[in-house]
């Protein structure tokens, strides 16, 4: 029987066991385990060593935690490994480290991030918004984008897609394209457009989620599902959330809507200019596909109620049958809607 089939690393003294008999900890050694929550695809625990570097430990499932029939290959976890180690290297203050990687069980152990600090989705929902952290946001993501015109090798090490299809294309466009008939032919025209698009290093989780707020700084989490593939991905599904919380919060909705346009123009501003005609050309597409998704997709939003999912859902469409091309657009025609719609 494979340590894999062995471990289940929510159970702490199996943890310990683990850990112990890897020789990742010495033999006398019993940090404490806390185990987190919120993810849906993977077991996650916070380990605190005593005179030690904390840690985070993440083992991958095979089956996501989610309401509906969901699966990706735990190997995953190995692309993100590699994703941390890229990133470490591109902007290392805003990345946890590798610590310890067993391959054939799938699990990841990195630097955990030292207190205080705090989940920036956490701060957002409860209305701290700020126009300095979605321009940082905005930079960082550029900075990535930006990779591949000093790494030329990101495009052949990254080439694999199969974890952002299995956990982003068929979930978020493929789903919602199966439970809303009226977005049909546009999800699949740009799930075709997609897997031709190979412009960028891409996140293909780029979420406020994934984003640790320390000493008014963003550290970026989560990268099992980078690529190299379409930097416009990263916007929408970003953007995504923005407006998702202008929707869900009245009251801060114009704070939230000025977040979403200076988070598009500090990306612009720090993008390399030969990516900005790929971008422009599709960050409204899979805007307007993410703000679908995340209503009818395999993992909806768990803050917008049904009558909250069901008025977006009628938004988008007519931002789609609208045909705006322009992401500032955008974001100006959905606030206007949220306004307009009971």
């Amino acid at each position: 029987m494979s340590e894999m089939r062995a471990i289940d690393i929510e159970d702490h003294a199996a943890l310990l066991g683990y850990l112990r008999g890897r020789r990742w900890i010495p033999a006398d050694e019993r940090p404490t385990f806390r185990t987190l929550t919120g993810g849906v695809s993977n077991r996650t625990v916070w380990a605190q060593r005593r005179g030690g570097q904390d840690w985070v430990i993440k083992q991958a499932l095979a089956k996501l935690r989610v309401q509906v029939d969901w699966f990706s290959a735990p190997e995953r976890i190995q692309r993100e490994a590699a994703g941390l180690r890229w990133l470490g290297g591109l902007i290392p203050e805003h990345v946890p480290a590798v610590v310890h990687q067993d391959s054939e069980n799938n699990i990841l152990v990195m630097t955990a991030i030292a207190q205080p600090h705090c989940n920036w989705k956490t701060a957002l929902l409860a209305g701290r918004t700020s126009i300095d952290f979605a321009q940082s946001f905005g930079e960082l993501l550029a900075t990535i984008h930006n990779a591949a015109e000093r790494h030329p090798q990101l495009e052949a090490e990254f080439a694999e897609r199969r974890f952002f299809e299995e956990l982003r294309l068929e979930p978020y466009y493929g789903y919602t394209a199966s439970q809303m008939p009226a977005a049909s032919a546009f999800l699949k025209r740009l799930i075709a457009d997609t897997g031709r698009r190979r412009f960028a290093l891409a996140h293909g989780d780029y979420s406020p989620k994934n984003v640790l707020i320390q000493r008014g700084r963003l550290i970026i989490l989560d990268y099992e599902v980078i690529h190299f593939g379409d930097p416009a991905f990263d916007i929408g599904f970003s953007l995504t959330h923005f407006l998702s919380k202008a929707h869900h919060l009245p009251a801060h909705r114009v704070a939230f809507l000025d977040m979403a346009r200076a988070y598009w123009q500090s990306y612009l501003a720090n993008l390399s200019p030969p990516l900005h005609d790929a971008v422009r050309a599709y960050a409204v597409k899979h805007t307007l596909a993410c703000l679908l998704a995340r209503v009818a997709g395999r993992s909806p939003l768990e803050y917008l109620d049904a009558d909250q999912r069901e008025r977006q859902g009628r938004i988008v469409l007519d931002l789609i049958r609208e045909g705006i091309g322009a992401a500032p657009d955008l974001i100006d025609a959905f606030g206007a809607k949220l306004g307009q719609m009971p």
